[in-house]
């Protein structure tokens, strides 16, 4: 008797139940939700973080004759609201105060006592934030959009500014931003004035 022939080809893999299947399916969707759910946390916090902190805001921007939204985009771009941020050369706080418009600001209200570690304090630090904010601003008066002066002098610094007011950029807002040379500075601005509207409209 002849032996059978047999099938040269490997047999079919055997196919995944239905539980294997719905366990499949409900890894694919965590693996699309979590990074979600992360997210919407990180949002909530930050939420908080700046419900926290907005009473000091509103009373700096009131103290110091700043539009609010401003000063409150600052300390969203400077620290996403954090009261403890601390920054790579020594800034801190909400909104990012160095040691020496802090030590401006502290000679302006003639601190005697004042140390840089009391701006991790929120009141203190939108103090001094929204004051120098103030003082760049009123630099800029003659401007076309003090703002955009003002916000480059605050991240750059005015040795930079002072570099780039050739020409017509000397007044006009969009030549300035076209001569600057630090596209971060460039970046910093327009995130602010973004944000700013933003906060304008309601919209967190």
């Amino acid at each position: 008797m002849a032996a059978p022939i047999q099938d040269p080809r490997p047999s079919p893999p055997p196919r995944p139940t239905r539980s294997l299947r719905r366990w499949a399916w409900v890894a694919v969707l965590l693996l699309v939700l979590i990074p979600i759910d992360v997210s919407l946390i990180h949002t909530w916090r930050q939420q908080r973080r700046a419900d926290h902190v907005e009473g000091f805001i509103q009373e700096a921007a009131l103290r110091h004759g700043v539009d609010s939204a401003l000063v409150k985009a600052v300390v969203w771009r400077e620290s996403r609201f954090h009261e403890s941020a601390r920054g790579g050369v020594g800034e801190l706080g909400l909104m990012q105060v160095g040691a020496l418009a802090a030590q401006e600001w502290a000679e302006a209200h003639r601190l005697t006592s004042f140390q840089h570690e009391d701006l991790l304090d929120p009141e203190r630090n939108t103090q001094a934030g929204t004051w120098y904010l103030a003082k760049l601003l009123r630099r800029y008066a003659h401007t076309d959009h003090p703002e955009t002066f003002a916000l480059a002098d605050y991240n750059a610094g005015r040795v930079n500014v002072r570099r780039w007011l050739t020409g017509p950029a000397v007044t006009n807002a969009a030549a300035f931003l076209e001569v600057m040379d630090f596209p971060g500075t460039r970046a910093y601005v327009r995130a602010v004035l973004e944000r700013r509207e933003l906060y304008r409209q309601g919209r967190d």
